[in-house]
């Protein structure tokens, strides 16, 4: 099920573009999640989450009538497709290529990944081109693979896409230590990568329908020890998720504590946190009732329209 990674980062991007006025594709990538063994690779099942994602996104404010949605397996009907996934794969490395594999959510040095998993990078960058992407837009975490389209376009005379990466929320349980170069060589996105809000973890995500009470419960669990802002998963929505408009926060407190408390941006807001001027509490409490409020149109569009979420419900559940 869509979590708040996915679901307000990714949606607040969408509409921002569009409001740009660029012509939007969302992608459902369902031969690609096949590959990733995805419901145990069931492309019927895979194709439900793709149905239901398309719900999750108008939701979430993604105008109907000004976001085109195509699926991957759309783009394999034609073998000029299966052509350009064949020419990146010249035109590159195997190494190169298996250095792509983490936007799979795979360890990189991981030796168990099946043969498929080889497929899956120059399909990605395959997509850019076969939908004639001006912009390709996706997680920070697909990086590799985009770097990869680049350079492989730049040879084949296709062209260099643009890349546009959004920030990744991590898990509730904040930024673990993780063995270095496991998903980036990059030493911070590979710990950023590694602790990404996940669907898979159902115990470390706020999904995008929980109700307020949920909300509440999983954010006070979080990690947000006092004073404490690197891998601090709860400092992080506020700087993704609140902030992303530079517009001043007031965060409210009960009086015997101080009382209501202006700040004006993410700066000044972690400045405060590491003098202990704002309490973990403070912080836990205005962030679910940030998230309930961000998250009540969602509510009551699956409310008026449950049968996309029911059905995901029950697929989770066989």
């Amino acid at each position: 099920m869509m979590h708040i990674g996915q679901g307000l980062v990714c949606a607040s991007k969408i509409q921002d573009l569009i409001k740009a006025e660029f012509h939007f594709i969302i992608f459902l990538a369902d031969w690609h999640s096949m590959i990733n063994n995805k419901f145990g690779g069931d492309l019927e099942k895979i194709r439900t989450v793709g149905r239901y994602y398309k719900h999750c996104f108008t939701a979430l404010g993604v105008p109907e009538n000004k976001a085109e949605y195509i699926w991957a397996s759309e783009l394999a009907e034609r073998s000029d497709y299966w052509e350009k996934v064949l020419r990146i794969a010249r035109a590159t490395t195997t190494q190169r290529v298996l250095r792509a594999i983490p936007i799979m959510g795979r360890d990189m040095q991981s030796k168990e990944n099946d043969a498929a998993t080889i497929f899956y990078p120059c399909m990605q960058a395959a997509d850019i081109f076969q939908m004639r992407l001006d912009v390709a837009c996706a997680g920070i975490d697909q990086r590799k693979a985009h770097v990869l389209a680049r350079e492989a376009g730049e040879k084949l005379g296709w062209g260099k896409p643009v890349s546009l990466h959004t920030s990744m929320l991590v898990g509730l349980a904040g930024v673990q230590s993780t063995p270095r170069d496991s998903f980036d060589e990059d030493p911070k996105l590979n710990q950023v990568i590694a602790a990404k809000m996940s669907k898979s973890k159902p115990e470390n995500n706020i999904l995008i329908h929980d109700e307020p009470e949920v909300i509440g419960k999983k954010i006070q669990q979080a990690f947000c020890p006092p004073k404490v802002i690197d891998g601090n998963p709860i400092l992080e929505y506020y700087r993704i998720l609140v902030f992303e408009n530079r517009e001043p926060l007031t965060l409210k407190r009960d009086p015997k504590y101080g009382g209501d408390l202006e700040v004006p941006n993410y700066e000044q807001l972690e400045r405060l946190y590491s003098s202990e001027k704002i309490h973990p509490q403070d912080l836990k409490s205005n962030m679910s009732r940030i998230l309930s409020q961000k998250l009540e149109p969602v509510r009551e569009y699956f409310k008026r329209n449950p049968q996309p979420l029911d059905e995901v419900r029950k697929l989770e559940k066989s």
